[in-house]
């Protein structure tokens, strides 16, 4: 399981693929989340823009990521 620490409030789900290179691009984020590859918190998550904060998971292809304050 990845980390990503917050350096702010929250981090948005698309950067948040794009840091932790589990997508190459905000384009290609933004079709895997459309298409609705992507959990946050074990719910699929269908919106780009989703504030994740500290304590939230995210799940795309079998990776994790954890996203701590």
């Amino acid at each position: 399981m990845e980390e990503i620490k917050l350096r702010g409030d929250y981090i948005k789900l698309g950067q948040a693929l794009k840091a932790s290179n589990f997508v190459e691009s905000g384009i290609m984020a933004k079709l895997v989340i459309q298409d609705g590859l992507v959990t946050v918190n074990g719910e699929v998550e269908t919106r780009r823009g989703r504030k994740l904060i500290g304590g939230d998971v995210v799940s795309f292809e079998g990776e994790t990521i954890k996203i701590i304050k």
